[in-house]
């Protein structure tokens, strides 16, 4: 007669303190029993400890769960302690092939509506919370400045009833309660990304470089209408940034660099370049702005690419012509396969972050797409968007947590 297997789910709970978990698992290691799974987290000193362990064959549980008790009491925890049959045990390990994704919840403050709403969400499409983990630091109750970040990320396992309905939805749920929502498959590729690429003017800057030197040049209103007509779909990329250049001829080369050095960059820039390059990322700037522009920012922010559109000088003054060949979205998404490319990366592995509609060719071709506080329009198209928080937010979605940035 077969012995029927005894297995046990043992749940502690209390104020945490040093020692707890060493002095259990050492009861537990005296009965040498069998660790099927464990997991542990702390919330505000609060301990949340679950072993479910597998009694050996031919020991009985009453005396470990006796010892584990009086342990417990000794130590000031409470323990609660389920059995779990064959069955049940057998379902859990069926499960484990099903499909993984991560879901990042990004805002300053997370509220409970906020929470609710996206929890219903995964519920409604037959997933299954695993882990929930803070990925921002502790957040002080009182904001001076306004620069809290709250950070959340959910890990969920199933396949979603209907995936495109669940993207919307998320985008329903960003726009009416203010919070960014990122879904990504949990996949070898989500944790191994290795090239960025940025668009920069209204990205990487909080500001249109055409319309800085535009404003110089006295033809701002010039630049603007053509500007908007090409929005409007009137003309295309390439005739609005000929038409747009011409109207800059005569400007002085010292222009630039006034420009260059007022350039204010979007908050968060400088703590992501900074903890990309430490940790061994690739970056490019990839913009149909201006080369001078963007080597200025490759300097200050140790970026690795750039590529974009060369103003012709002469004699110390703009040329009102442009050198070589222009950098529209098309050009941006060839640019993007190429450096990967060259860097012997999978396009799985590169993000690309933009916030116009010229940006979507390489939004689409990045394994990771962010919409980055976008027109309303590009973020419907893009995979994922920011709009609530700094740049730095793209290092959430790589899974980041403050602690890892701030080091």
């Amino acid at each position: 007669m077969s012995h029927k297997r005894e297995i046990i789910l043992l749940n502690i709970s209390g104020e945490d303190q040093p020692g707890q978990t060493a002095a259990l698992t050492g009861i537990l290691a005296q009965y040498n029993v069998n660790i099927l799974d464990i997991g542990q987290a702390v919330i505000h000193q609060n301990l949340g400890l679950g072993i479910l362990f597998e009694v050996p064959a031919k020991s009985e549980s009453s005396p470990i769960l006796k010892d584990i008790l009086f342990k417990a009491y000794e130590i000031g925890l409470h323990v609660k302690f389920t059995p779990i049959s064959e069955k049940e045990y057998q379902d859990w390990v069926d499960n484990q092939g099903k499909e993984r994704y991560i879901i990042t919840l990004l805002s300053p403050k997370l509220t409970a509506r906020q929470l609710a709403a996206v929890t219903r969400e995964i519920s409604r499409q037959k997933l299954n919370i695993d882990i929930i983990t803070r990925l921002s630091g502790r957040i002080p109750l009182d904001d001076p400045d306004g620069k809290t970040k709250s950070v959340v990320e959910f890990s969920v396992r199933g396949t979603p009833a209907n995936i495109e309905e669940m993207k919307n939805r998320f985008i329903e749920i960003s726009a009416s309660t203010g919070i960014d929502i990122a879904f990504q498959e949990d996949n070898i590729y989500r944790r191994n990304r290795r090239l960025v690429c940025f668009d920069m003017d209204s990205t990487l800057i909080q500001t249109e470089v055409i319309d800085e030197l535009a404003r110089r040049a006295g033809v701002y209103d010039k630049v603007s209408a053509i500007t908007e007509a090409a929005m409007r779909g009137e003309i295309d990329f390439n005739e609005s940034f000929k038409q747009r250049v011409a109207l800059l001829k005569g400007l002085d080369e010292s222009v630039m660099k006034e420009v260059a050095e007022s350039l204010p960059l979007t908050e968060g820039a400088e703590r992501l370049f900074k903890t990309l390059k430490k940790y061994g990322y690739r970056t490019a700037i990839l913009s149909g702005g201006f080369t001078y522009f963007g080597n200025y920012l490759k300097n200050k922010l140790g970026i690795d690419y750039v590529f974009a559109n060369e103003l012709e000088i002469k004699d110390g003054k703009l040329t009102g012509r442009h050198v070589g060949e222009i950098v529209n979205g098309q050009k941006k998404a060839e640019l993007l396969k190429l450096i990967a490319f060259k860097e012997d990366i999978n396009l799985a592995q590169v993000i690309a972050v933009g916030d116009g509609s010229n940006d979507l060719p390489m939004l689409r071709e990045a394994g990771l797409g962010i919409a980055f506080h976008a027109k309303p329009k590009v973020k419907a198209s893009a995979r994922h968007a920011i709009s609530t928080i700094g740049l730095d937010a793209i290092l959430y979605l790589l899974g980041f947590r403050d602690r890892e940035i701030n080091m």
